[in-house]
């Protein structure tokens, strides 16, 4: 078999909502997935072929033929670019994203699978783009759309490619866009991660059609909050106050008791934590007051995990730029 030149993207791990900024707040988070992809051609030049190797989180668990969520992403964004389809896909994963719980493990594998597509774009297994009338590009605001469109929604995928802490919205046409900020040096996000796992669909699921004026209200006023808090003032009592929410954590608490229970537990001694996501992981913002006083609480059924804030987002490697 012939190899195109490999490629390696680097996606890190996301978390959304963080409490009030229900589908719209976004935090990239200092833990990652790597995944090098190429192309080849078979001995056959009618065969199609697709290898993967997957170590960490999945591995043995995750689909290692055309239903691997990159493949399907990369063909996606071959098609989208106006492409042809390579006959072979070659992917080697290193997942250290916990998958099902709230950190943006599905993300990350889009982004990756649209972005590894698009350093792969010149390659010689896709032909020359002036026969097939292919646009041969992809701007850096059609791999947001695209893999909005894929995810179905944009609060993962912002963080996942641009870094920081992003807002994130749709206009009337469902067009996405983004706005990124950087959060103050001074945050510290803690992500605690159970042993289980929700599937974001049944989360969603639990979820009425209305709430209360009073609750969006709320929700709204908090994360105005949350924003000023993260970016400008990463004071503990601003921090606790803002991450308020009445939109969706007790809605979908029946689905993740132990999660609610600690959520409500480090609140309760000045913490500021929320449900990652759709969970159950648990992400707390530690300061120099409270760092001392997430352990005991948790116990030794969780796996706690200081993370960095990741400022740069998804990207193409090179073995010098890990």
């Amino acid at each position: 078999m012939t190899e195109s030149t490999k490629v390696t993207v680097r996606v890190p791990a996301t978390s959304a909502n963080l409490g009030p900024g229900f589908d719209t707040l976004g935090l990239a988070l200092g833990l990652y997935d790597e995944v090098e992809a190429s192309l080849f051609t078979p001995d056959d030049p009618d065969a199609t072929a697709v290898e993967i190797a997957v170590s960490g989180e999945g591995a043995g668990e995750l689909d290692q033929d055309e239903g691997h969520l990159i493949v399907r992403t990369m063909r996606t964004t071959f098609e989208r670019m106006g492409l042809p389809q390579p006959r072979g896909i070659r992917l080697n994963c290193l997942n250290r994203i916990p998958h099902a719980r709230g950190l943006g493990s599905s993300s990350a594998a889009i982004c990756a699978g649209v972005l590894a597509a698009r350093a792969l774009a010149g390659t010689p297994y896709l032909g020359d783009l002036s026969d097939f009338g292919g646009l041969g590009d992809l701007s850096d605001e059609g791999v947001f759309a695209l893999a909005t469109e894929i995810e179905g929604h944009p609060d993962n995928v912002a963080p996942c490619l641009a870094g920081g802490l992003t807002i994130a919205w749709t206009d009337r046409s469902n067009a996405p866009h983004m706005l990124k900020l950087v959060p103050h040096a001074d945050i510290r996000p803690v992500a605690i991660v159970p042993r289980q796992r929700l599937s974001t669909e049944v989360a969603r699921g639990l979820l009425p059609e209305s709430v209360p004026h009073a609750d969006a209200s709320a929700n709204a006023g908090r994360a105005a909050l949350l924003v000023a808090a993260l970016t400008a003032r990463p004071e503990r009592e601003l921090l606790l106050a803002a991450t308020e929410d009445r939109l969706h954590q007790d809605y979908r608490a029946p689905a993740m008791p132990r999660t609610a229970d600690l959520v409500q537990r480090l609140r309760g001694i000045g913490v500021p934590a929320v449900v990652s996501g759709a969970g159950p992981t648990v992400l707390a913002f530690s300061t120099v007051d409270t760092q001392d006083l997430i352990a005991p609480e948790v116990g030794t059924d969780w796996l706690i995990q200081p993370l960095d804030v990741e400022t740069r987002g998804a990207r193409v490697v090179s073995p010098e730029t890990r």
